[in-house]
Order: C-alpha cells, then sequence, then structure tokens
C-alpha cells in the first residue's frame, strides 16, 4: 500500500542571489551600528539657559532698534526728496505754461509777418491808402519786431530752463527710488528680528517664562535700587546749592524750564500707547519719535533720529539731569527716554511694550543731552 507523503517545496536560488542577500544583509547591519555610533558621537545640544534666552532676546530688541532708526533716518531722506521731487514737478508745470504763452506770442508775429505778405516797404507804401497809414504800420512793425526778438530769446531761455529742470528732477527721482530701496531693506531687517525674537519667547515653557519674569523684575528692581540712589545725591546737591543746576528762571512760554513744563506734559499725556517703530504718534510712537513730538508741543525741532537728535542742546552729566531732558543708551545711541526726575524716565520701550515710566538705569547709559 502506497503512504500518502506531503509533497516538499523547494526554493530554488542561485549562488549569486544567495551572496545578494547575504550583502543585504551585511550592508543593513552595517547601516545600524553607524547610526548608532553617529548618536553617541553627535549628541543633542543642550537646551539654552533662560538667562541666554533672556539675552538674546534683549539683543534682538537692541538690533531691532538699530534698524529702526536707519529706517527712520531713510524714511526722512525719502520724505525730503519727494518733496524735492514734488516741487521740481510744480516748477516744471508752470515753466510749461511760460513756454506756451511765448509760443503764442511766437504765432501772433508769425500771423502778422504773413499779412504783410513778406513786402518790402516801398510796396506797402504804394498799396497804403494815405501816407500816414504807411508810418503807422511801419512803426508798429519795428516794435513787433523788437519784441519777437525778445519773445525769441525768452522762449529760448525757458527751453533751457526746462532741460535744467528735467535732468535734475530725474536725478532726485533716481535718488528717491535708491532711498524707497533702503527704507524697504531697514524694514525687513526690523521685522526679521523682531519675529526671532517672537520666536524664542513663544518656544519657551510655563516655567520658563515665569523664570523670565523673575530675571526682568530683578532687572527692574536693581535700576529702580540705582534711581532712587540717584534721587538722593540730586535732593542733596539742590538742598547745598539751592536753584544752583535749575534750567532757568520765570514764567515766560520761552524760558528753558517751561518749555521742558510743556514737553514733560506732552510725553505724559502719551502713557499707554504702543510701541510702534517708525511711528511718530499720534496713536503710537517709537522712542525718538516719543521725544521729537514732545519737544515739538514745546516749540522745539528735534532731528528724526537718536543718533541727530543725542547731537542737539547741551551735553549734561548723569547728576546733572533736569526733567525734560533727554537721556541716550547704549554705545550704539540707539535708545533715548526723556528724564522726569527722581532717576525715572518717561519712553517708548520696545515693540510689545507701551509709554511708560522707567529708571534710566534699566539699561545701560550712554549720555545726556538738554534741548533748547
Amino acid at each position: 500500500m502506497a503512504s500518502h507523503r506531503k509533497p516538499r517545496t523547494h526554493i530554488l536560488t542561485s549562488p549569486g542571489s544567495r551572496r545578494t542577500a547575504a550583502g543585504l544583509t551585511t550592508a543593513a547591519l552595517a547601516s545600524v551600528t553607524l547610526l548608532s555610533q553617529t548618536a553617541d558621537a553627535a549628541p543633542t545640544a543642550p537646551k539654552p539657559s533662560i538667562e541666554d534666552v533672556k539675552q538674546k532676546v534683549d539683543g534682538l530688541y537692541q538690533q531691532a532698534e538699530v534698524a529702526t532708526q536707519k529706517y527712520n533716518a531713510a524714511k526722512e531722506k525719502a520724505d525730503g526728496q519727494q518733496r524735492t521731487v514734488n516741487r521740481l514737478l510744480d516748477e516744471a508745470a508752470k515753466r510749461a505754461e511760460k513756454m506756451n504763452e511765448s509760443r503764442r506770442e511766437l504765432g501772433t508775429f508769425a500771423s502778422a509777418q504773413y499779412q504783410t505778405g513778406g513786402m518790402n516797404p516801398t510796396a506797402q507804401l504804394m498799396l497804403a491808402k494815405d501816407p500816414q497809414q504807411f508810418v503807422d504800420r511801419n512803426h508798429l512793425m519795428e516794435r513787433l519786431t523788437g519784441r519777437q526778438k525778445q519773445a525769441i530769446t525768452g522762449y529760448e531761455q525757458q527751453a533751457a530752463a526746462a532741460a535744467r529742470q528735467r535732468a535734475e528732477a530725474t536725478r532726485s527721482l533716481e535718488s528717491l527710488q535708491q532711498s524707497q530701496a533702503s527704507l524697504k531693506e531697514n524694514k525687513q531687517s526690523v521685522q526679521a528680528k523682531l519675529a526671532e525674537a517672537r520666536q524664542l519667547l513663544a518656544r519657551l515653557t510655563a516655567q520658563e517664562k515665569a523664570r523670565l519674569a523673575e530675571l526682568e523684575r530683578q532687572k527692574e528692581q536693581e535700576a529702580q535700587r540705582k534711581a532712587a540712589e540717584l534721587a538722593r545725591q540730586q535732593a542733596q546737591k539742590q538742598h547745598q546749592h539751592p536753584g544752583g543746576s535749575g534750567t532757568g528762571s520765570g514764567s515766560s512760554d520761552s524760558s528753558p524750564s517751561t518749555k521742558a513744563e510743556k514737553a514733560l506734559a506732552f510725553a505724559r499725556a502719551q502713557m499707554g500707547k504702543p510701541y510702534v517703530w517708525g511711528a511718530t504718534g499720534p496713536a503710537s510712537y517709537d522712542c525718538s519719535g516719543l521725544t521729537q513730538a514732545a519737544w515739538r508741543a514745546a516749540g522745539v525741532d528735534l532731528p528724526r533720529t537718536t543718533w541727530d537728535q543725542v547731537k542737539t542742546g547741551t551735553r549734561i552729566a548723569t547728576g546733572d539731569l533736569q526733567p525734560g531732558d533727554l537721556v541716550f543708551f547704549f554705545n550704539d545711541i540707539s535708545h533715548v527716554g526723556m528724564y522726569i526726575g527722581d532717576g525715572k524716565m518717561i519712553h517708548a520701550p520696545h515693540p510689545g511694550a507701551s509709554v511708560r515710566v522707567e529708571s534710566i538705569y534699566y539699561m545701560p547709559i550712554y549720555g545726556s543731552v538738554r534741548p533748547g
């Protein structure tokens, strides 16, 4: 009796295919080993400390302030060039009207010459009804000839002036385009710095944000301590030398003290308004936009940027500061605030913050000036 056995299934492989499979297995094992070694050799970079994050964010805000001042300078230059272009266009329009008047006058002379037919004086005398008519017509033509020469000269002068204006307008337009390109570049730089700072802050956990807030409180407390010390020193100096360090006397609207009071009153009225880079009010301000607007309210015109404002007025030592004086910060002079007394100032701090009172020691002081 035949037995029924289950048939075996044979997988036929060639020697070449066996070598290929073995090679793949070896390669896979080598890859795993290499990845393991790489992971051991290049560990994940440690997360930056909150102190490092704070330093980075503060640095980005300062860089944004520098870019903002560059933006302000470029915008002021572009605005000035735009006014120049507008003036040239207005002058060109007036020049064109004068040229049209000269053309009309030349047309009148051409018409008069056509009516006489270019006849010589003898023929005109023969055709005249009486000698007096000839004399009158001849005298008129002599006068017209003189005026015609003046008209031609005037037209040539107007045409030359128009050509010069066109060339000047072209140069001004080219310069304006360059300033607008610089304006766009500085705007993008500000936005990039602020976006990077926002991204750093957004990645913080709730615990890290609490720690960052604590660091800010410690910094503010130290700045307030220094402000109180300055206030004590100033009070002592005032007691020893009453009236010796004031900004002026009298109640005249043009006195230095009155101007400072007006500037301070304006600045205080802006408290709570948001910082917006490039803004000059009335709804928002950047740091130099606020000081410029405040002193303008007092009748004093300050330049637009911190770099120019620091050159205006009298340089003042920190110990001699009086309300209304401008205090500048950082070695790059990228920030400014208005001193209010007791070691404090009103300023527009940075994006995300509003106009507020703060110790002048919250940032490293560069120097101070007294406008007027």
